[in-house]
């Protein structure tokens, strides 16, 4: 297992790649008494942006929980390929974040079905852990 805190200017094309590749993550969130509630979502990496995002409705559990503990992980698996990435989510419902958080799902994924509830997640990456890094140097 490797770390590595983004530069994202030197961003890994294979760690890019196995982050663009349709794969269904797990977002891991914190319960009040410490506990994990990990739920499948779709995660984009969004190098632009500097961040990741995930869509979901404002009434689920993992926003509640997100606005009292904002630490978090998303993984992803694809045979012995794997990455996390682990650091702070932040809601947003304002129209312009929401409206990446879904460009960049449906480049991902498919155009996502109407929810007028529908908020997205800003995922400020502290780090990713796992196997997949072609060249770019880890700590």
């Amino acid at each position: 297992m490797t770390s590595w805190r983004p530069g994202w200017e030197a961003f890994s094309q294979q760690l890019l790649d196995f982050w663009t590749e349709r794969h269904l993550c797990t977002l891991t969130t914190l319960r009040a008494d410490g506990t994990p509630h990990v739920v499948p979502v779709g995660v984009t990496v969004d190098v632009e942006e500097r961040c990741a995002w995930v869509i979901t409705s404002g009434t689920s559990v993992k926003v509640r929980q997100l606005r009292s503990n904002p630490v978090l992980a998303a993984c992803q698996v694809d045979g012995r390929r794997w990455s996390t990435l682990e650091g702070r989510g932040e809601v947003r419902e304002d129209e312009a974040s929401v409206a990446r958080a879904v460009e960049r799902y449906a480049l991902r994924y498919r155009q996502p079905r109407p929810n007028p509830a529908r908020v997205a997640i800003r995922i400020e990456v502290d780090r990713f852990v796992g196997n997949v890094w072609g060249d770019v140097e880890v700590a």
